[in-house]
């Protein structure tokens, strides 16, 4: 039987524009002399379709573009896809997350999804009711399973969740000779390496190949990075790249043209398909973080830990995230301040990656603290990158409102205030330029900051969308350095590469001045929000007892700043916003 898979991006209630693209992929897969390709979990409707589900017409127009395709495709191949169907019991939710093997006009199959994850960015088990049954699809003289992603995950051990049921035990259980696995699996880096692993030992336990059909694009915060596979109990019989839409055609009986003989096991990076468009803060109150704790010799830092493909996937998947965004909100530009540090440097290297920079513009805005070196940086950065560069000095706003403020401030001395007053300034300008031109404004804070809080509201705060809110300070200077490496040339000046880290809100501010060293601060913050650790267990890890305890605590006061940030891309395991969810007022302990 020749298998396809086809590897979409699916827009979020975009039944027409999804429509289309399943069809095109269809008459592709056809051509190809494909008996059967299969679509990714959901792509119908698009996924996570959230409290969409609560609305009647998203639920009608979806079954109703299930039927269209159903009359509309080409006769002979048999089309497997993911929609939202009524679940037909009379108890439990009203909906389940399906999938459907189509042919000639007929549903010839349908498998509902057995675990519903409500763990991380998942909230299926509040829309869905699961399976009840595990039967398969008889076709072309093999049995088709279909287990729909998180079906398989139950292989894994995720950390608070424990499922009753077994699937693919169930599913194997019939006589199986072929297992698909339709996925909307979001991305994050070393996630390829554990669907590997899992796909195979699954695809060896029942001595069959695995179809892994895996969604690529990106809906809000979440990234999926696609890269699915065909693995025989062999090895990888055929791989799509990541984030890019594909067709992959395979032979279950003759190796395809395309995917050839079994290979071993793939590492955790198919190929990056590359960017097409390249051309070329303020902590929160409470005292001072304690200083004694030096770095542990055993620990190695976090940009030491990612190797370069590493990063070039990670690279890859903030472009995307950051250009499906953007389409998917009608944002045709975007712009952000250009401070001179290297955080705002990162995001202006991923816009002209993913807009083109002819649709980036970026803003210096200098203050009387702003040192000279900082100007000079951003100004060569953005000639480097050839986007649009202004400058709007802040210095006589800021002095227009301090004038205005002096009679309510009874004299006090410079403070935060002033501090933050500057950065909400400058974020009031960058909302103004969002409202004249219709231009998506960047967030260009880190996640190291976020954590700590060590950021304005209202300021440096502002932005749209959060391209590198879920990169630690020191996974900012790794990817730097890489893109600079890739480009054999500073593209980002080594001046921004070297310089302290500063906010520069008052005079010879450094971020050490409030933070611990970042190597330190990040890998504290790794074991915290990565692994749960409390401060005992991390001071076992050779650190600071006293500065963990800090460093939970503080993170934990900025709770409040983070519900207001934007949108950040997701690219670790645990990202903040939908895959962190923390009272606001609450207790503060040091676990």
């Amino acid at each position: 039987m020749r298998i396809a898979i086809a590897q979409i991006n699916s827009t979020v209630g975009g039944f027409d524009e999804n429509v289309r693209n399943i069809a095109r992929f269809v008459e592709q897969a056809a051509a190809e002399k494909a008996d059967i390709v299969f679509f990714p979990e959901l792509a119908l409707c698009g996924y996570p379709p959230m409290d969409l589900l609560d609305q009647d017409a998203f639920v009608e127009n979806n079954i109703r573009a299930l039927r269209l395709l159903q009359r509309t495709l080409p006769p002979g191949i048999a089309v497997g896809l993911g929609y939202v169907q009524r679940n037909r019991a009379n108890s439990g939710k009203s909906l389940v997350n399906a999938y459907g093997i189509v042919q000639d006009g007929a549903l010839l199959f349908e498998q509902t999804k057995t675990l519903l994850p409500t763990y991380d960015v998942f909230d299926e088990a509040r829309n869905f009711e699961p399976a009840k049954e595990w039967p398969h699809c008889a076709f072309s003289g093999e049995k088709i399973g279909v287990a729909i992603c998180e079906d398989v995950w139950r292989e894994t051990e995720t950390p608070g969740t424990r499922y009753h049921e077994d699937p693919v035990r169930r599913l194997l259980d019939t006589g199986l000779t072929i297992l698909a696995v339709p996925s909307a699996s979001p991305y994050y880096a070393g996630k390829m390496t554990e669907r590997l692993a899992l796909a195979e030992r699954i695809a060896r336990r029942g001595s069959l190949p695995l179809v892994y059909i895996n969604a690529v694009g990106a809906n809000d915060s979440i990234i999926f990075d696609g890269r699915s596979f065909i693995l025989t109990p062999d090895g990888i019989a055929a791989q799509a790249p990541a984030f890019a839409e594909s067709l992959i055609v395979w032979d279950s009986v003759s190796p395809s043209i395309q995917g050839g003989e079994a290979s071993p096991l793939a590492p955790d990076h198919a190929p990056v398909v590359p960017p097409s468009t390249r051309s070329y803060a303020t902590p929160l109150s409470g005292g001072p973080a304690p200083r004694n704790a030096p770095h542990p010799d055993s620990t190695l830092r976090i940009e030491h830990r990612a190797t370069p493909c590493d990063l070039d996937i990670i690279e890859g998947a903030l472009v995307m995230g950051i250009r499906e965004y953007m389409r998917k909100c009608g944002f045709k530009r975007t712009h952000l301040g250009l401070s001179g540090g290297i955080d705002s440097a990162l995001v202006a290297y991923l816009a002209v990656e993913a807009a083109g920079k002819e649709n980036v513009a970026t803003f210096s805005m200098p203050s009387m603290f702003s040192s000279p070196g900082s100007k000079d940086d951003a100004a060569d950065l953005a000639k480097n990158l050839g986007c649009r560069y202004e400058t709007l000095p802040i210095e006589h706003i800021y002095n227009a409102f301090t004038r205005e403020l002096a009679p309510v401030f009874e004299d006090k001395p410079f403070n935060v205030a002033e501090e933050n007053l500057q950065a909400r300034i400058r974020g009031g300008l960058m909302m103004a330029f969002s409202n004249k031109f219709d231009s998506m404004l960047m967030n260009t804070g880190n996640k190291s900051e976020l954590a700590m809080g060590y950021c304005t509201l209202y300021g440096d705060m502002n932005g749209a969308l959060s391209p590198i809110g879920d990169l630690f300070k020191t996974e900012v200077f790794a990817l730097c350095r890489r893109i600079n490496e890739k480009a054999g040339s500073p593209l980002i000046p080594e001046a921004i590469l070297t310089k302290a880290p500063s906010a520069e809100l008052r005079p010879n501010q450094k971020d050490e001045d409030t933070l611990p060293p970042y190597d330190i601060l990040d890998e504290i913050l790794r074991l915290y929000l990565f692994e749960n650790r409390s401060a005992d267990e991390i001071a076992a890890h050779g650190y600071d007892r006293d500065l963990a305890a800090w460093i939970i605590k503080t993170c934990a006061r900025a709770e409040f700043k983070r519900r207001q940030a934007p949108p950040v891309l997701k690219v670790s395991p645990r990202a903040f916003g939908m895959g962190r969810r923390m009272p606001i007022a609450r207790a503060i302990y040091e676990a």
